[in-house]
């Protein structure tokens, strides 16, 4: 057990991840090593950033506590904390379930656990934080909370209300990564769209993508988790005109059937989904859609899934995931819907649902064979340098695999133009069709 070492563990979302890199800041200033992630515990204090969303979520979380209350109890571990999502929601009952941990913190109010360590919280660090992804990425949250009332989720009764960042303090957190060597920002909220209607009384997503994608140094801008009623339109303009805003737009959509959308209180029709599909396509060439889809919601219906199975066939999403209904205490489903459908029907039309994404996704890749593409390079993994296009996102998206053997030295971080010369079900196989980085090549040829 090492001193002054305190081990973070992340689970869930990627906005869990931005707030355990703002403690991990805040716990280094105080003069503490830090892990994240570690699989047993390295140092004398523990601090689990939990996950609520779905049962199955909720299962890893508790767990992972579990895991860590052990080895405090067999004398590995001397202080275990934990916050996040489960803990703001279930805070009462677990500190009486789990009596081994030794405070449990909500999702918003960790900066206490400064004060208990005898720490003090620097305001002036507000917008630092340790990355704990690849030097040349960050996740960029905007928002907290939701006002949306879909009937299945638990979000806003975790969360609370949408409450939107300043767009000057989060422009000012782009500048300080792009300082650290960040290139590409994954822009991420509950709510995409709803941005600024708290604190500017309108959608002010398209304004916020500009003013990030003026800022020097800023490559990538890649958009998260966006609602598909009244979508601010504007934002079309700004993918289309700005070079570094990615062609890559993540829209849960959740469903197609009219009979689903109203159950589920998406205040969205079948008819207005495919038209916002379409006008994302005409409006912006080459964009690569990526969608949620939910299955089992109560009162789901074989002719509503097959409704379901029609649509993904039709659109032929570019990135699609899906999920079964997980029946959440205290949202609207839980109060007024029967969990009808039964687990093993649930689970056989999810891996339906994936096994015909599966083929569209085959077909979509080895249509990119022989296309050359810009790359990052996010790691080396074997024989492979491992690398993402503008239409990838980290860790959900398919990668593209570079052969190292040929010769070719790659710099983890930087650009290269590639060649995809094969494919399979997700991923691309690539080779670098220059040495140089996009931007030296252009440079050379503009001074020859």
């Amino acid at each position: 057990m090492k001193r002054k070492t305190i081990d973070i563990i992340t689970l869930g979302c990627s906005k869990n991840l931005v707030d355990s890199e703002q403690l991990m800041r805040q716990l280094e200033e105080a003069g503490y090593n830090v892990t994240h992630d570690a699989e047993k515990p390295e140092g004398e204090i523990a601090v689990i950033n939990t996950c609520g969303f779905i049962g199955d979520a909720k299962e890893e979380s508790i767990n992972m506590i579990l895991e860590f209350a052990q080895e405090k109890e067999e004398g590995n571990l001397e202080k275990l904390f934990v916050m996040g999502c489960l803990s703001e929601r279930y805070l009462q009952e677990l500190a009486i379930e789990i009596p081994q941990v030794d405070k449990f913190y909500g999702k918003f109010n960790w900066k206490e656990l400064l004060q208990d360590l005898g720490k003090a919280y620097h305001d002036e660090l507000y917008i630092e934080r340790t990355l704990t992804t690849p030097e040349h990425y960050a996740y960029l949250k905007i928002s907290e909370g939701c006002d949306r009332k879909c009937s299945y989720c638990a979000i806003p009764i975790i969360t609370g209300r949408h409450v939107s960042r300043p767009m000057e303090e989060i422009l000012e957190e782009v500048k300080y990564l792009v300082s650290r060597g960040v290139k590409e920002f994954q822009v991420i909220a509950q709510e995409l769209t709803y941005y600024g209607v708290d604190l500017y009384k309108k959608q002010m997503l398209p304004e916020l993508i500009e003013c990030i994608s003026d800022i020097p140094g800023v490559e990538w801008i890649r958009l998260h988790y966006a609602y598909p009623a009244h979508f601010p339109t504007d934002l079309f303009r700004v993918m289309r005109e700005r070079d570094n805003v990615c062609k890559y737009m993540d829209i849960a959509l959740q469903h197609i059937s009219d009979n689903m959308l109203e159950r589920m209180r998406r205040h969205v029709t079948k008819e207005d989904t495919y038209r916002l599909i379409e006008q994302f396509r005409r409006e912006v060439p080459g964009i690569h859609l990526r969608t949620t889809l939910m299955v089992g919601h109560p009162g789901e219906t074989e002719v509503d899934f097959e409704e379901l199975k029609e649509f993904v066939r039709k659109v032929r999403f570019d990135r699609m995931g899906a999920f079964t209904y997980s029946e959440e205490e205290g949202t609207y489903a839980a109060k007024h819907y029967e969990d009808s459908v039964p687990a093993e029907i649930k689970q056989a039309r999810l891996d339906e649902l994936m096994d015909i994404q599966q083929g569209i996704s085959a077909e979509l890749s080895a249509a990119k064979v022989g296309k050359q593409m810009r790359v990052i390079i996010d790691r080396v993994e074997g024989d492979y340098y491992i690398g993402r296009t503008e239409f990838d996102s980290p860790e959900v998206d398919p990668e593209v695999l570079i052969d190292r053997l040929d010769g070719t030295s790659l710099i983890i971080g930087n650009f290269y133009q590639i060649e995809v010369v094969d494919s399979d079900d997700f991923d691309l196989f690539g080779k670098v069709v220059c040495q140089k980085n996009p931007e030296e090549f252009a440079f050379l040829l503009n001074n020859d």
